[in-house]
């Protein structure tokens, strides 16, 4: 059986329009390279040297995608931001061992490469970068015809950070700290799948709906400058990203055995995302294993350092008292509800 001249092209996989992207990235990258040390987009890897003003570091790693936020931003067409909430996913993670970001890397696959989406995408990358002040460095695009239907992508990021020994946030929290909550931009990136659930069954075209076409694509807070600052100034004793499966499951994560991070949730504002997620039939209980209801991120003080903190972040991301550590065998609890 002949099967003419068959090529990679046919196949469904266009290596000239990968290339024609590589070289873009190799341009744009560079606005997120301040020190020049990175010089190898399109090579087989990126080499850098650890900065000579570290006396003691340690490398932090970490990695993450956006979920099926993916799904959102291709029912709205609208790509530019998704790759400022990659970079937030796992830059957010860093910060909380007290690293300081250096490089980001990115995976994007796909059916068929779509320059000006592509482009779009790393866009976003780009943003998220210059925000967190780390160097975007390479990544990967793989054309895989078969393995996504037309028009469908994933996404994933890698990253790197950089922390003195004596930085690291750990086994600093004790008993009558306090817990301070950072508000959210909005949902972040987590319970994509259960709205987007609550949206089909409600038969909602969210294109068609203002507040949710805006709130469903508002891009992850980036909470490096702040939390570094809070770092460089020893102001905290610890933090938690609020992520997939909410305050509880994130904040048991930083605190030692045998303390108790009581957390009183009268006290939490929450977002109007949230209340409308609520108010369509999300029961309390889920709501606080799936979203992190208004609460970006948590951060465990000293409560004569409260004033101090607050000159590092913004009106709109002021941090507030939720709750306290005190002796207890449980790492969580709750107390009161959210007023939605």
């Amino acid at each position: 059986m002949s099967f003419g001249k068959l090529t990679y092209a046919k196949s469904g996989v266009n290596i000239k329009k990968a290339d024609q992207f590589v070289k873009h990235i190799s341009i744009i990258s560079r606005k997120t390279n301040k020190s020049g040390d990175f010089k190898n987009i399109g090579g087989f890897g990126a080499i850098t040297h650890i900065p000579k003003y570290l006396k003691n570091p340690h490398i932090v790693t970490s990695t993450d995608g956006v979920g099926t936020k993916i799904e959102i931003a291709n029912e709205i067409k609208k790509f530019n931001t998704i790759g400022i909430d990659l970079v937030a996913m796992c830059v957010n993670d860093l910060i909380v061992q007290g690293a300081k970001p250096y490089l980001f890397l990115d995976y994007i696959s796909t059916n068929k490469i779509n320059l000006k989406k592509l482009k779009s995408i790393i866009s976003g990358i780009t943003k998220g970068c210059k925000i967190s002040n780390c160097t975007l460095v390479g990544g990967e695009t793989a054309e895989m015809p078969g393995t996504y239907s037309a028009g469908k992508f994933d996404i994933a990021g890698f990253s790197v950070g950089l922390v003195e020994k004596h930085k690291i946030l750990k086994g600093k929290i004790k008993k009558d700290n306090i817990v301070l909550a950072v508000p959210s931009s909005g949902i972040h990136s987590n319970g994509y799948s259960l709205v987007r659930e609550l949206i089909k069954r409600k038969k909602i075209n969210i294109n068609k709906n203002k507040f949710l076409k805006k709130e469903l694509i508002k891009p992850t807070k980036i909470y490096v400058k702040e939390i570094l600052s809070l770092v460089d100034k020893n102001l905290l004793n610890g933090c938690a990203h609020i992520t997939g499966g909410g305050l509880e499951d994130n904040i048991k994560r930083i605190i030692p055995n045998n303390l108790c991070a009581e957390i009183n949730l009268n006290k939490i504002n929450t977002l109007n995302i949230f209340k409308w997620l609520k108010k369509s039939g999300i029961e309390e209980k889920e709501m606080l294993k799936t979203f992190n209801c208004g609460v970006g991120f948590c951060l465990i003080i000293n409560k004569k350092n409260i004033k101090n903190i607050k000159k590092y972040f913004s009106k709109k991301f002021q941090p507030y008292v939720i709750g306290k550590i005190s002796k207890d065998t449980k790492k969580v609890k709750f107390n009161g509800t959210i007023k939605w």
